[in-house]
């Protein structure tokens, strides 16, 4: 049994909703009505409808989230919904709700949704929202931000196993900006920077907490992403005429809240985080593939420098504590070894919480069907998405890969 991306939608990045004085309905209706166009469909065709947010009632006051595609839709009325919270990861796991939905044949399409709106308060306000993601009470009290903190703690522990060059942060931040350019929806798109941007200036590139600076943090983001995604059984009755995407794999883990304890818990393996390590392979496995290797690019959840340059070594484009490698070495640009982040990723695409994980679905979807435009990487025929909630509490990877529609024709099946 196979899920199949029919087609998506993302907003622009760089609008503030707020600041035009839209809400989550207008969002939410752009984000609808532009999905459903690109997969070819009128909402009666809709089965399902899963919504991935974070953190609603902090920024906006509004939750009852799964209930705003049928108010601002009438013809999604009585449709089955509901809305997933688990941190930034929140997008991912509405995607594996609907996928469920899809493999069990209670129903054949599936409407999945990502969205947030966080530019309705002040920055120091904001990151106390987005702390709500960490153990309250229990760790980063001493933070003016939470997060960059939190980041900062995992640097310190990656450099007291193997070492740790700044300078390599830098780098993947400035890749991420520098790709950003070209992705006519990235937040960061049309923003200039001087040659001391990426360095260790004080002044042009300043800390944030520790030793983490500010072109390495991801931005504060208003946006929304969805994605139909569709069973065998509904492309076995619907021809499209066009390729699709399938998601081949997947892995999701969760555990504990805490850094800290995540890093004492690994204190004697070779990964820092074996969980998301775990998670990835699951993903490889259930692929039927050996690992990242067999894979054209990777989208992975960039909301700081650091968070990329562990996702290098645990997805297994390096070996633990070898990420500089791949930095240094230019694998990870577009036309590299292993593109990384070809979209800007959240550093430079943007970092709307709960739509990311349905973002990084959509762009490796069009990846892998040749629609990624000027970010294209070139003959991509399977891409790997990594998206993690807080300090990776909850992590899901997917591996995506072009098909053939025909191969799903036939098969009415309720299981694998």
């Amino acid at each position: 049994m196979h899920t199949w991306v029919l087609g998506g939608h993302q907003t622009d990045f760089a609008r503030n909703f707020s600041r035009t004085g839209l809400d989550f309905s207008d969002l939410v209706r752009e984000t609808v009505h532009g999905t459903l166009e690109s997969a070819g469909i009128g909402p009666e065709a809709v089965g399902v409808i899963h919504v991935g947010n974070a953190f609603g009632q902090l920024f906006t006051g509004q939750g009852q989230l799964g209930g705003m595609p049928a108010t601002v839709t009438e013809e999604l009325w009585g449709v089955p919904a509901s809305r997933h919270e688990a941190a930034c990861a929140s997008g991912s796991i509405a995607v594996l709700a609907a996928m469920a939905d899809l493999e069990s044949g209670r129903y054949d399409c599936a409407l999945v949704l990502g969205a947030e709106l966080e530019k309705t308060v002040p920055g120091d306000e904001a990151a106390r929202h987005l702390g709500a993601a960490a153990w309250v009470g229990h760790e980063g009290q001493e933070a003016r931000f939470l997060w960059p903190y939190m980041f900062a703690e995992l640097a310190d522990e990656y450099d007291r196993r193997y070492g740790l060059d700044d300078a390599h942060l830098r780098a993947i931040a400035e890749l991420n900006f520098r790709n950003a350019r070209a992705n006519p929806l990235a937040q960061t798109r049309d923003w200039t920077f001087t040659g001391a941007s990426f360095t260790a200036d004080d002044a042009a590139n300043p800390r944030v907490e520790g030793r983490v600076r500010r072109q390495e943090c991801s931005q504060m983001t208003d946006g929304a992403a969805g994605v139909v995604l569709v069973s065998d059984r509904w492309l076995a009755q619907h021809r499209t005429g066009r390729p699709l995407a399938r998601i081949a794999g997947w892995g999701h883990r969760t555990v504990g809240l805490p850094l800290a304890r995540k890093t004492e818990r690994s204190k004697d393996g070779p990964y820092v985080l074996p969980h998301v390590r775990r998670a990835m392979r699951d993903a490889f496995d259930r692929a039927g593939i050996a690992g990242i290797d067999a894979t054209d690019g990777l989208e992975t959840h960039d909301c700081f420098a650091m968070s990329e340059y562990m996702a290098l070594d645990h997805v297994g484009i390096t070996a633990p504590g070898e990420g500089w490698k791949a930095v240094e070495s230019g694998d990870l640009e577009i036309g590299g070894r292993m593109p990384v982040n070809p979209s800007g990723g959240l550093i430079g695409g943007g970092h709307p919480v709960g739509a990311t994980g349905v973002r990084m679905l959509l762009d490796a979807s069009r990846q892998v069907t040749g629609r990624a435009g000027e970010f294209q990487v070139e003959g991509a025929r399977r891409f790997t998405t990594l998206n993690i909630g807080g300090s990776t509490t909850t992590t899901v990877g997917f591996v995506v890969e072009a098909a053939e529609v025909e191969a799903a024709e036939g098969d009415t099946g309720h299981g694998r």
